[in-house]
């Protein structure tokens, strides 16, 4: 099911693969404009092939939103092709397991560019241009590690839960122009970060069947499970719907 997303336009960062992928897939298929950022121009050139086969509304522009001057343009390039923005997805993210005291300044500072200060930048930039257009949606994408701890992961987990407080802060800030903003905080996802969560795991099989078996459901996600999630929250059917934080992760943090 595509919730409608008629002639909106919709700017997912993050777009080229995983759950920002899904997204710009389904909001296609909704009927939204659709601009589609990344950091890797042949990852999002490939991406924006495959989105065509649905419809040829959706563009790619490469961009590295750790760097807010790289946000402004983002936005400013969505408004240029498609007359304005309705919608802004915040995908793009970046992950790290190790333990706190070996983590360097390099990688803290990294993890925390793209998924805050890229997060925050991007809305800033974007609301200028929701409030133009009378109004909008945001979905930042956080994670189940936003709302619980979880080991050797306190870098990443200090960077969702920013993302989280952060979409509480903006949503009551926002509203009063008709800007909803919420997020989902998915668990874990078979995307392409997850794949490289994988990639130094001697025993790939176990190491899953071990990560299944704290999922009360018993299993791992799928990137368009998560994007239904989205898309509903950036259409107009969650329009009682601002500041909410909805986990989807099957049951993990009930706990």
């Amino acid at each position: 099911m595509a919730y409608s997303s008629s002639e909106k336009v919709a700017l997912v960062t993050g777009g080229s693969s995983g759950i920002g992928f899904a997204t710009a897939e389904m909001l296609l298929q909704g009927g939204a404009r659709v601009l589609i950022i990344g950091s890797n121009e042949n990852k999002g050139l490939n991406a924006l092939e495959k989105l065509r086969q649905y419809k040829n509304t959706v563009k790619f522009k490469a961009i590295d939103v750790s760097k807010p001057c790289e946000c402004k343009k983002a936005i400013e390039y969505a408004v240029a092709e498609f007359g304005r923005l309705d919608i802004l997805v915040n995908s793009a993210g970046q992950y790290i397991e190790k333990p706190l005291v070996d983590v360097t300044g390099e990688e803290y500072d990294r993890i925390m560019d793209v998924n805050v200060k890229g997060t925050y930048f991007m809305c800033k930039y974007a609301a200028f241009e929701l409030i133009k257009s009378g109004g909008g949606a945001i979905v930042n994408v956080s994670s189940d590690a936003g709302i619980n701890g979880n080991f050797f992961c306190s870098t990443y987990c200090a960077s969702k839960g920013a993302v989280t407080t952060f979409t509480k802060a903006i949503a009551l800030e926002l509203i009063s122009h008709n800007i909803r903003v919420n997020c989902v905080c998915p668990g874990d996802i078979f995307t392409p970060m997850f794949e490289k969560q994988l990639a130094n795991v001697v025993n790939k099989s176990e190491y899953i069947k071990r990560i299944v078996g704290v999922y009360p459901i018993g299993r791992i996600g799928k990137p368009e499970e998560v994007a239904k999630v989205i898309c509903f929250l950036a259409s107009d059917e969650a329009s009682f719907v601002v500041g909410a934080v909805w986990s989807v992760d099957g049951g993990l943090t009930v706990y």
